[in-house]
């Protein structure tokens, strides 16, 4: 993105205060799909009953990684994202592959949330005896998100506020219920145990609570749009990491009170998908369970749309900086958002959508887990060099404490750098395949940012101007060099 735009953006567009970002990030993580998606996994083949630790770690992890972000947020503005903090703390090279990667992984995500959309809900309204296809249901979501994306993005902060309280609320239901219910016992002493909680299947449990939290960092792609974004960027990093963390845990804690810790693995492995829907029928009755299949719908709806809106503000930040076309980063007149950025990532989803279900094959089988899960590696990843960079910003002498510039930087690389082996080395557990092609998927990723940090490099040698305007609103990592033509390569 050039200077001017970052520096010159319209008023109308500084509409976002932290706690609509907090939500636009909230809804990105889906907690009630990670619930109902996840955490039975965890528990049948993770550490069973000590998977509620595994969120606690992760939390506590993310945190650290989110105190070193909180420096980078503050020097490029708090926009641009992972591009604009690897530009300021390990190069513009790098940068250009990690904003290729971003846009691989978030476009993804979206992709494989639109198929979980039209599977889950046609499954919901089955149950209720309105027989829908998949394709219409994903259709209608993929209609309402492009309305919205294409909108002010305060717009679809607010509908996110709206889904985001009644489905932290039906999960805080659940969790009271079980307490009032089981008293102490609900929370038990064990699933925090150092042999419970490090015992087999660690990795697994840690595999899956990291990549819960997808989403958490997108804060700082809003800073262009927020009121006083070196504050309320890493206020809102901040705040969604303890929630999200908060009510992972509790919730997974809680379940494993209400169904035992001897019981939960077992439990899990035969009901998997059904367990939290057994739970609130058990304990919220039946209305308590239909309105938990509701907010399953509106979870992944919600997730759908901040993850489409990450999305477009990738595309608008390396379209601005010529790296797309640049008729991508152009900001909507009234509405102050990358409409046609918005409008190329649903033409996007719309094809992959349409090519898989044309194929005849499954909307979560083939869809969602091979999408979804090239797109939480590439996430993995982007975080880990994020966590690189500021570490890259202490070697040069950045303004930054010990702890907040070196020491949790630190902690959060080493959490997230394992996380990538896990995911890489339990890619086929993660997407519930064993399929070659999908087995390779990973493969997309170091290749994609081989691409970028290629394309980057050749931009220093060969249009060094193009190569300087790069994450312009960043300091220059890199020694000034002096003003060449664009034409003439420098060396």
């Amino acid at each position: 993105m050039t200077a001017e735009s970052r520096t010159a953006e319209p008023l109308t567009s500084r509409r976002l205060t932290t706690g609509h970002i907090v939500f636009l990030i909230v809804a990105a993580a889906a907690p009630l799909s990670a619930m109902v998606g996840t955490v039975p996994l965890a528990f049948a083949i993770g550490t069973g009953s000590g998977v509620p630790a595994a969120f606690a770690f992760a939390g506590i992890t993310l945190l650290c990684f989110s105190v070193g972000y909180a420096v980078s947020a503050r020097r490029t503005g708090g926009s641009g994202g992972f591009y604009a903090s690897i530009a300021d703390g390990l190069g513009r090279p790098l940068a250009v592959g990690s904003g290729w990667v971003a846009l691989l992984a978030y476009n993804c995500a979206t992709v494989g949330l639109v198929g979980a959309l039209g599977y889950f809900t046609q499954l919901v309204l089955a149950a209720h005896g309105l027989d829908l296809p998949w394709q219409l249901c994903a259709a209608v979501g993929l209609v309402a998100v492009a309305v919205l994306g294409y909108r002010d993005i305060a717009v679809s902060a607010r509908v996110l506020a709206v889904l985001m309280i009644g489905e932290i609320g039906v999960l805080a239901a659940l969790d009271l219920a079980i307490l009032g219910r089981k008293g102490a016992s609900a929370l038990p002493l064990e699933s925090f145990s150092p042999h419970i909680a490090t015992g087999p299947g660690l990795g697994v449990s840690l595999m899956f609570a990291f990549v819960s939290f997808i989403g958490f960092e997108s804060a700082a792609l809003y800073g262009q749009e927020a009121k006083d974004p070196r504050r309320s960027v890493p206020r809102a990093t901040y705040v969604a990491v303890v929630l999200i963390a908060g009510f992972y845990a509790l919730t997974s804690w809680a379940a494993v009170g209400a169904i035992g810790p001897d019981a939960v693995r077992q439990t899990a492995g035969d009901q998997l998908g059904d367990l939290f829907f057994v739970l609130g029928s058990d304990y919220l009755g039946s209305t308590g369970a239909t309105v938990l299949q509701i907010m399953l719908c509106t979870s992944l709806f919600a997730a759908t749309l901040a993850l489409h809106s990450a999305a477009n503000r990738y595309a608008q930040v390396l379209a601005d900086d010529g790296l797309l076309p640049r008729r991508l980063g152009a900001v909507h007149p009234r509405y102050a958002s990358p409409h046609l950025a918005s409008i190329a990532q649903t033409v996007l989803s719309v094809l992959v959508v349409a090519g898989f279900a044309l194929a005849g094959l499954d909307p979560y089988a083939d869809l969602t887990t091979s999408m979804l899960g090239l797109g939480t590696l590439g996430i993995v990843v982007l975080q880990a060099l994020a966590a690189l960079s500021v570490l890259g910003l202490a070697r040069k002498g950045a303004a930054a404490g010990v702890w907040q510039g070196v020491v949790a930087p630190l902690l959060g690389f080493a959490g997230l750098a394992a996380t990538v082996w896990l995911v890489v080395g339990n890619f086929d557990l993660l997407t519930g395949t064993h399929s070659a092609l999908v087995s390779a998927l990973p493969w997309a990723v170091p290749v994609i940012g081989v691409l970028g940090l290629g394309h980057g490099l050749w931009l220093r040698a060969a249009r060094p101007a193009r190569y300087r305007g790069l994450a312009a609103a960043a300091p220059d990592p890199e020694p000034a060099r002096p003003a060449t033509p664009d034409l003439v390569p420098t060396r």
